[in-house]
């Protein structure tokens, strides 16, 4: 049978006798007839209220019973005469399972996310980071959901490999060489340089150039010296592939995924969502519901150059038609110009993968992102290069091995077909649906430089 969690008792519809809680101790409140216990076990946002008469045997625990305890209560479930609250509990016995003596770093007091993340293993117990994980945990369902509603089917990509997808080289190499070892690659383990993925995109198209619509949904890991709020050495990425898709359909299936998880927030967490806009982000519920509100804009890289021309902003970093749109160049547009997410398509060609797929203009690739106020690029995609003679070109140009790629290769090769996808990153969604504003706290054990504790 399985056993009651406190979010299934705090929605009885109806009191219980004889029920029984576990948790961890939150508050104690000492009076001289009883002791109030404030317990938590982690399955919702909030904690149930135990009421330990001092007259009850088992009460000669209380004084071992500090905040973060654990413990054991066997009692009933009655109305609560206090606000805010429908039930508490009046014990009938009581058993502490593990004491915390009075360094536990958690006591009743505010706590920075500095400070959090230098005891991760214990801040998924506090208001904050156990509602960052409850709707990661949410989040990642519903992204499962989304796609097998849509008939997608989950393929589970490599974690070692030999491509490197973004052709960018910033990857973690694996190997089993010791160092400053006269060896050749053929004496590894796999015979060859192997990395960390950066992507599961290449293989993703395999799949779906044979199933028609897949995902993948993992960890992937950039060997990339970012300290910034929104880069991580290893993160999770939401990546789907489908055949037959063009540019346009490819930006409206991530538009579509975007408000589907956003809905789902609302649906889902909102417990969690009150907290996020009282304590986190006072204008979070209103930016998410903006969110939901209208389709989403669509502007063509060069128009958003004009935009972010005329705009009349001193940018840090100058805005010049064949580069990089910069963080603070998607958020003004998402922010300012558009005031709700906005997906930018047709980014030059120089500036993008061998993958994408060129268009006639000769200057530009079917690209797009799609950017989000307070975040930036939440979602990468385009349409893939389906012409062998195109793509052989692109791949030598970028100096490319084409034996390590001659697989990718043989898709275009036997039965080619457009096809298209994008990634849209988990802890990115995270932040957005959140309003937690930085990626080491969206995560449970954040990998950044310098940083790899746990």
């Amino acid at each position: 049978m399985a056993l009651d969690t406190i979010q299934t008792l705090l929605h009885s519809e109806s009191a219980r006798n004889g029920i029984t809680a576990r948790g961890w101790v939150r508050t104690k409140r000492d009076s001289k007839s009883c002791s109030f216990l404030e317990i938590s076990d982690g399955s919702c946002f909030k904690g149930l209220q135990v009421v330990v008469d001092a007259a009850l045997p088992t009460a000669e625990l209380l004084p071992r019973i500090l905040t973060g305890a654990s413990v054991e209560v066997v009692g009933d479930l009655v109305a609560s005469p206090a606000a805010g609250q429908k039930w508490e509990m009046q014990a009938a016995e009581l058993c502490l399972l593990g004491e915390a003596d009075a360094t536990y770093p958690l006591q009743k007091k505010g706590h920075t996310p500095e400070f959090l993340r230098t005891i991760a293993h214990l801040r998924p117990r506090t208001n904050l980071f156990g509602s960052v994980f409850r709707v990661r945990s949410k989040m990642a369902y519903a992204v499962h959901r989304f796609f097998q509603e849509r008939g997608f089917f989950y393929v589970h990509t490599p974690i070692i490999t030999s491509s490197d997808c973004e052709g960018a080289g910033e990857m973690f190499q694996v190997t089993t060489l010791k160092p400053n070892t006269p060896t050749k690659p053929e004496q590894d383990f796999f015979g060859r340089p192997t990395y960390l993925t950066v992507s599961g995109q290449l293989q993703g198209e395999a799949f779906a150039c044979a199933l028609g619509n897949i995902y993948t949904f993992g960890p992937t890991f950039r060997a990339e010296n970012s300290n910034t709020t929104r880069h991580a050495a290893e993160f999770w990425m939401i990546e789907p592939e489908m055949a037959f898709y063009d540019l346009t359909a490819d930006m409206t299936l991530a538009e579509e995924h975007v408000r589907y998880l956003v809905q789902a927030m609302f649906d889902e967490c909102p417990d969690e969502l009150e907290f996020f806009n009282k304590f986190i982000d006072k204008g979070l519920i209103d930016r998410l519901k903006q969110t939901l509100a209208k389709p989403f804009e669509r502007i063509s890289y060069t128009d958003a150059v004009d935009i972010l021309l005329k705009s009349g902003r001193n940018f840090e970093h100058p805005v010049v038609w064949g580069d990089s749109l910069q963080t603070e160049h998607e958020r003004y547009l998402a922010e300012e110009h558009v005031k709700g997410p906005v997906t930018i398509f047709n980014y030059p060609k120089d500036i993008k993968p061998f993958y994408m797929r060129q268009n006639d203009d000769g200057k530009t690739a079917a690209a797009m992102d799609l950017l989000v106020p307070g975040i930036g690029e939440i979602v990468g995609g385009s349409q893939r290069e389906e012409r062998l003679d195109v793509l052989e070109a692109l791949m030598s140009k970028q100096g490319l091995d084409p034996e390590n790629y001659s697989w990718y290769a043989d898709l275009r090769r036997y039965g080619s077909v457009p096809h298209a996808g994008y990634g849209l990153g988990f802890e990115r969604l995270l932040m957005f649906v959140t309003g937690v504003p930085n990626i080491r706290d969206v995560i449970p054990f954040a990998r950044t430089p310098g940083h790899a504790a746990y």
